[in-house]
């Protein structure tokens, strides 16, 4: 059963590691890059790393996006070309 959900897992962060590449909008690719580290907490907690889990929940999936999310209210949306 785990190795179900582990594979399960693994494609749907490698579906969410695709559309953060391939999204136009950063805010939407900051969201997804937020979805992927949630995605990467719990495939921690399957495999029974739940201090890891715990570690990339915090950082990965909180602290980061949002540290990106006011680095991008910060920036300006009109390009110089």
């Amino acid at each position: 059963m785990h190795r179900e959900l582990e594979l399960i897992l693994l494609a749907l962060m490698l579906a969410t590691a695709i559309i953060a590449l391939q999204v136009r909008d950063l805010l939407a690719a900051v969201v997804t890059l937020g979805v992927f580290s949630f995605l990467c907490a719990l495939l921690f907690v399957v495999m029974g790393a739940v201090d890891v889990a715990f570690t990339e929940a915090v950082v990965g999936a909180g602290i980061t996006t949002v540290l990106f999310v006011v680095a991008l209210y910060h920036s300006t949306r009109e390009s110089e070309d």
